[in-house]
């Protein structure tokens, strides 16, 4: 089926294509820093399990969470919204905090990188608050809580709080920006002012307890946990993730990636309200990366097919082998929370943690084959069409 606007020639089409290509180098100069970042951060998870990393720098195990939240998800996601809003000023927020994110790694203080990377937070807030004038709405203001929330933590890791501290703030930055998402898509469902309202009360608890649980983490961490479960309940009860699983292809693939992370949120929530305030061991390992990686990382891969391409202006159609990663990452993540963390297993907890990189470096190394065999596909198609007019012409 042709899908060019009537009247449109194939000379036109691919000038058109040409256009939106240039217009995506300067988002993917941002982008692929962004994903080196991302390496560079899993190492330094590798680091922490004491398995041999690529890169065996000691100062790397204190900059695991930083690298992951700030440089990896919090460039991409303020990249995102500075798409939408389409205005260069909003630019500043992903290129500061990948920028800072590399600073740190250099010989630099870490103080500057980090600088960076609060700055950045500060212009992310900024992009919402552009956001807000367009579409006043309760999503907004849920993604806005998770923004300030990540600032919050952006601004005490400068003054010298370390990571596992900050995990609560780490954690509610993306659960609320993503719980945003979800719910300006439960809107087509209509899910009514007082579920609007609900979802809002409980992202201003989860943030005010996550910054509370810097000077009282024994009585704010457990009730954290009992607002994350509430917000799964919400997000289970609302999603429309419940309906679309029934259908097929790349609706069926995110509504299970969505019930998958969904069920992690569950036990996150539950590890904190059982669990308590704690900044090492099984149940802080547990709960961590029950939050980080089976939510936030298996709803980036949910989405990942819808928002890449909004960003970069690429293709990428879908294929059932995006489930392959997705599911070495479910089964890593089981193999390290019940026989690694609840066993007391290193093996399993090595093998668990091996198992999510792989899992996530797979994920990135599909989207990347899938939109270069789109990419090619579509420039075949475009010659053919041309070639055709080119002989239909008459001599």
């Amino acid at each position: 089926m042709d899908t060019r606007a009537p009247g449109a020639s194939p000379a036109g089409a691919a000038r058109g294509a040409a256009r939106r290509r240039r217009g995506a180098w300067p988002r993917l100069v941002i982008v692929v820093p962004a994903g080196a970042i991302m390496l560079v951060g899993l190492d330094a998870g590798l680091v922490l399990l004491g398995v041999p990393a690529p890169l065996m720098l000691s100062r790397l195990a204190d900059l695991h969470a930083p690298l992951l939240v700030f440089g990896f998800l919090g460039t991409l996601i303020s990249l995102e919204r500075a798409v939408a809003l389409r205005a260069a000023w909003a630019f500043a927020a992903p290129v500061l905090m990948a920028a800072g994110a590399i600073a740190i790694l250099t010989a630099l203080p870490v103080i500057a990188g980090q600088a960076l990377i609060g700055l950045g937070m500060t212009v992310h807030v900024g992009q919402y608050r552009a956001v807000w004038r367009r579409q006043p709405m309760t999503a907004t203001a849920v993604q806005a809580l998770g923004a300030v929330t990540g600032t919050v933590a952006a601004l005490v890791w400068a003054a010298s709080v370390p990571p596992p501290r900050m995990v609560p703030l780490f954690a509610v930055f993306l659960v609320l920006t993503i719980a945003g998402e979800r719910l300006e898509l439960a809107r087509v469902a209509a899910p009514g002012r007082a579920a609007e309202t609900t979802v809002f009360a409980l992202a201003v608890g989860l943030s005010v307890a996550a910054v509370v649980s810097l000077v009282a983490p024994t009585v704010a961490v457990p009730a954290a946990g009992a607002l994350l479960l509430a917000l799964a309940a919400w997000l289970y009860r609302y999603d429309i993730a419940r309906v679309t699983v029934r259908t097929r292809a790349q609706p069926r693939f995110i509504a299970v990636c969505l019930l998958a992370g969904y069920g992690w949120l569950v036990v996150a929530g539950a590890g904190w309200l059982l669990g308590g305030a704690r900044t090492d061991g099984p149940v802080y390992d547990a709960t961590t990366h029950a939050v980080f990686l089976g939510f936030v990382i298996t709803l980036v891969m949910a989405h990942a097919a819808l928002i890449l391409p909004a960003v970069l202006r690429v293709r990428i159609p879908y294929h059932p082998v995006m489930y392959v990663p997705v599911a070495v990452l479910q089964a890593s993540l089981l193999v390290r929370v019940v026989a690694g963390d609840a066993w007391g297993s290193v093996t399993a907890l090595r093998v668990g943690g091996v198992g999510a990189v792989v899992a996530m470096v797979g994920f990135a190394a599909t989207v990347i084959v899938l939109s270069v065999r789109a990419g090619r596909h579509a420039r075949a198609e475009r010659e053919t069409e041309r070639q055709a007019e080119r002989e239909e012409q008459p001599r």
